[in-house]
């Protein structure tokens, strides 16, 4: 059976590869993005030759730069912006829905404004209705190349959770439901922050004990700050948490990754930020966390030092210096 349109908001390489893998399963795609120079090239090209290069889109995907045309006649919306972003492409859509229109993001961070998850954000802007985060282990060129990946989904409606899977699982892309959206969201966006230390932490060559303990001891962070804000502690051993935090911490296909290590040869916080090319979710995030951390008045000490390190608090191998000085303590 035929399924209905989908609208996918923000054409960086998440949203392209989303796009990609649903019209790669007979799904009509709405692409939308906000520069209508980078959709006339996407037209003209049939790729984002910017963030996705090498990949064709397929003939059911439409692109628009008009938001109101992007979302006619579509049920369910898909945020692919920066964190940044978020608040006010959610203000820019909310004349265009309707009363059965459902909102899913795949978005990993934190609301600058008010340091809320981002289901409170929607609550916030839009009101009550039908939502879904997806999150967990999963590189943009990898799933547009039909690599295989699995990712969670969690969902306030089991329907629409079910729903997702129809659309979303196809081939070599998996998706597993719960209704974890606080730990969902807050394991992939404190895994940025992790992944900058541990990449720091490679690029002073100080070897694969440390690389491991950051990431347990990061895990934990999480974990703690989790249960605070009440989500459920099994989240953080699923792909969402555990499976997310390995991956943006290990490879280099990873941004946040690629900045630590960028800074751990020198480079001031701006010159290693625009070295990637792409938002650097982790950079912003820092802050946001530490905020969450003394609201709940949970210790983060490894979060703490990557922002007092992107602040120019603290010199970094200073922060490693004050991290290895810790008062022991039991695990």
């Amino acid at each position: 059976m035929q399924l209905p349109s989908i609208a996918i908001l923000g054409a960086g390489s998440w949203g392209s590869a989303l796009a990609v893998h649903l019209a790669s399963n007979d799904q009509t795609v709405h692409l939308w993005e906000f520069d209508q120079r980078q959709v006339m090239a996407m037209q003209q090209s049939r790729c984002n030759s910017l963030y996705l290069p090498g990949i064709e889109f397929p003939e059911s995907i439409e692109l628009f730069s008009d938001m109101d045309k992007a979302v006619k006649d579509v049920q369910d919306i898909l945020l692919a912006v920066p964190s940044h972003a978020f608040r006010q492409t959610l203000q820019s859509l909310k004349p265009f829905l309707h009363s059965q229109s459902r909102l899913i993001w795949v978005t990993k961070g934190i609301d600058p404004k008010s340091c809320q998850l981002f289901h409170n954000v929607v609550e916030e802007v839009i009101g009550k209705r039908s939502l879904a985060v997806i999150s967990g282990p999963s590189f943009a060129k990898e799933v547009a190349r039909g690599l295989p990946t699995a990712v969670s989904v969690a969902s306030n409606d089991i329907t629409f959770a079910h729903d997702l899977v129809k659309r979303f699982n196809h081939q070599a892309f998996r998706i597993y439901t719960c209704d974890d959206l606080i730990g969902v969201q807050l394991g992939g966006a404190v895994k940025n922050v992790i992944a900058i230390a541990v990449g720091a932490s490679d690029g002073l060559h100080y070897g694969a004990n440390a690389r491991s303990a950051l990431i347990t001891r990061g895990l934990a962070e999480i974990t703690r700050l989790g249960i605070a804000m009440g989500a459920q502690p099994n989240t953080f051993m699923g792909l969402s948490g555990l499976g997310d935090l390995v991956l943006t911490c290990t490879d280099n296909q990873s941004r946040n990754r690629r900045f630590g290590l960028a800074i751990a040869q020198g480079m001031d916080i701006k010159t290693a930020e625009e070295s990637i090319g792409q938002v650097v979710e982790g950079i912003y995030t820092a802050h946001q966390v530490m905020h969450l951390a003394n609201q709940y008045k949970v210790e983060m000490p490894i979060s703490e030092q990557v922002s007092r390190v992107i602040q120019n608090k603290i010199a970094l191998k200073q922060a490693v210096k004050e991290l290895l000085s810790r008062e022991p303590k039991s695990e």
